[in-house]
């Protein structure tokens, strides 16, 4: 059977080395480059079934222009990206250029090796992958948010004073994510609506004995589930239009603690009182 050829990319000259040895006991033929140059011209000239780039030589825009190249040239090529994830700005970068894997490191060559393995075994899983707005994401994954929002919930000690039924803890979170979500899928200057059932939510933890910070404490945990969610879903994401997104959902979660906090701090509903006969 005919060796899977393998362009490993990486400035380092020693760490280059012991992963091209070890790559080849894991029965690849192993293609190593130095430089962006060298590994350019290496896609222009060679046939590759496999990229294993470094996201820094010295620059992330290197890693960057590694991968591209090979997209365009080599399309049906598993392509891997090894990086340290520094800053925000550049683990985002990594997600965007939509490698079939982002190793981080440190990443051991077993990994590595049944990572390459797994993904020249099932080709099209890797060509199948749909993008998905985020909004059909938190709606498809609501479920699995308040799962791990009931977790967040339980464990921390202020909001576990309170003693209530699952129900009576999550019921109000499928209203406020189907208002999340139709928030996210309102055209660019439609007006938005205030959520009845932030407010309705706020009146009734009043009423089970909640404090404010407790109100604020429970909002922050959804935010968290929330974006965890779409953590668990990067590489279905649909990042045309993930950062307005994003800002969409902190905004209206913020919206919807300031629903609850007016319905909250409702005056309670007076008695009349009976005239005197």
């Amino acid at each position: 059977m005919k060796k899977k050829r393998l362009l490993l990319v990486g400035d380092n000259d020693d760490v280059r080395a012991v992963f091209q040895e070890g790559l080849k006991t894991y029965g690849f033929e192993v293609v190593a480059a130095a430089s962006v140059n060298e590994a350019l011209r290496l896609i222009s000239t060679k046939e590759f079934d496999v990229l294993l780039c470094d996201l820094h030589m010295p620059d992330a825009g290197d890693g960057f222009t590694v991968v591209s190249a090979m997209r365009h040239a080599h399309p049906k090529a598993v392509t891997l990206v090894l990086s340290g994830y520094p800053a925000l700005q550049e683990a985002m970068a990594a997600v965007l250029l939509e490698p079939d894997e982002v190793l981080v490191k440190p990443v051991g060559l077993a990994a590595i090796a049944e990572t390459i393995q797994k993904k020249l075994s099932n080709p099209s899983a890797r060509m199948s992958m749909k993008k998905e707005r985020v909004a059909a994401i938190l709606e498809r994954d609501a479920e699995a948010t308040i799962r791990d929002w009931m977790r967040n919930v339980e464990r921390n000690e202020e909001l576990s004073t309170v003693p209530l039924s699952h129900q009576e803890r999550s019921g109000h979170l499928p209203l406020l994510l189907a208002d999340l979500v139709h928030r996210l899928r309102l055209a660019p200057n439609a007006k938005i609506p205030s959520s009845a059932a932030a407010r309705e939510h706020g009146i009734m933890r009043r009423k089970q004995g909640y404090t404010v910070a407790m109100a604020v404490e429970e909002s922050r945990i959804l935010q968290v589930s929330i974006f965890g969610t779409l953590q668990n879903n990067l590489r279905s994401v649909d990042f045309s239009s993930v950062l307005l997104d994003v800002m969409t959902i902190a905004d209206e979660v913020d919206s919807q603690l300031k629903q609850s906090m007016l319905g909250f701090m409702e005056p309670s509903a007076s008695i009349p009182v009976s005239s005197p006969s």
